[in-house]
């Protein structure tokens, strides 16, 4: 064999293997009209050499278009997902060269149904990746189900179903979020009997698996650590804001000496600016993500801790992974878990969540 240039080009492997510049870009790519035998001398001549092709310049040269579609929760601004959206915004700008574009799609995470019709909006408009946050396992799946048949590549965002394995998963370790938030609470409730969790629901459905998961972990170190101590709950409207109050007023009537309590979705301004309204000062609340809200209360010191995700990370490398998989034909990893940060007043100036 004659000496090789360093940089190995196509043409080097076409003549190594006495085939055309052409045949050897087919095989690269995985593209049809190659013979076998053909396919097989320049598969080992890539082999030995190993050959890894610059998929960047391919993609590049390439004027394919890839449409990806979200499916998220319908959210209002300022809200947990509109950080999501920030990263996937962020996302099409950097990948901008490779001609990808993004259309989401939303639905209301207190109705199965509307889930369910919005998967038939993605499914009739044919992707070629999707980044969806589950819902329940049984709707989900009718979705992935017809996404795998499609052979369209699926992201999970927040939420992770192991029965239903995506091409990837970005979100925290949510039972382990949980078990860690009942640590931190019951080091600010000492020896109290009574704590309370605080949810947001509407006909009995949660709107997130992410939540429920988090209650899981939660009671699960209550159950080994402390399991004297009752769990009192608190259901508050999910679309209603302005009826909480009332609620409250009452469950702190009949519980006046609680002094505990954490809620596992994005919302606990609602409680922080609740204990300010009404000057209870002292009680210790734990609540979920970095809104503005939430963040006001952490500094007045009505929220006592916030636990951090970074959804604009999550939304980025969502549409990343599928630019990997897709465009780079990269090898990319199939859990990621975000890390679980602890905020508080002294540290949240010195956080930055992306």
């Amino acid at each position: 064999m004659n000496k090789l240039p360093d940089r190995i080009r196509i043409k080097d492997i076409a003549r190594l293997a006495d085939v055309s510049v052409g045949t050897v870009d087919r095989v690269i790519h995985g593209r049809s009209g190659v013979s076998e035998s053909s396919k097989k001398r320049v598969e080992e001549i890539l082999k030995q050499l190993d050959y890894q092709p610059n998929m960047y310049a391919s993609a590049l040269a390439s004027n394919k278009r890839y449409s990806f579609t979200c499916l998220l929760p319908q959210h209002l601004e300022g809200e947990y997902w509109s950080a999501v959206e920030a990263g996937i915004s962020e996302a099409v700008v950097a990948y901008s060269d490779f001609n990808i574009s993004v259309k989401t799609t939303y639905y209301d995470p207190y109705n199965y149904q509307s889930f369910v019709d919005a998967s038939h909006t993605i499914l009739d408009a044919h992707p070629d990746g999707v980044m969806v946050a589950p819902t329940v396992t049984q709707y989900t799946k009718e979705l992935t189900d017809k996404l795998n048949e499609q052979d369209i590549p699926y992201i999970y965002i927040d939420s992770n179903i192991k029965e239903i394995p995506p091409l990837a998963f970005f979100g925290q370790n949510s039972r382990q979020s949980g078990y860690f938030a009942a640590r931190m609470l019951m080091l600010l409730a000492g020896n109290e009997k009574e704590i309370v969790i605080f949810r947001k629901i509407h006909e009995g459905i949660i709107g997130s698996n992410q939540q429920e998961n988090r209650e899981k972990g939660f009671r699960q170190y209550m159950e080994e650590h402390h399991p004297s101590c009752h769990i009192l709950e608190l259901d508050l409207h999910a679309e209603r804001d302005n009826k909480d109050s009332l609620m409250l007023n009452e469950f702190f009537r009949q519980h006046p000496t609680i002094n505990s309590g954490i809620t596992f979705n994005s919302k606990a301004y609602i409680l922080g600016e609740y204990l300010q309204a009404h000057q209870r000062e002292g009680f210790n609340l734990i609540g979920y993500d970095l809104l503005e809200r939430n963040v006001t209360c952490l500094k007045q010191g009505s929220i006592s801790f916030l636990l951090a995700q970074q959804p604009e990370l999550q939304g980025f490398n969502g549409i990343k992974t599928l630019c990997d998989h897709l465009i780079f034909k990269k090898e990319v990893t199939h859990v990621n878990y975000m890390p679980i940060d602890l905020l508080t007043v002294e540290t949240i100036d010195y956080y930055s969540n992306k």
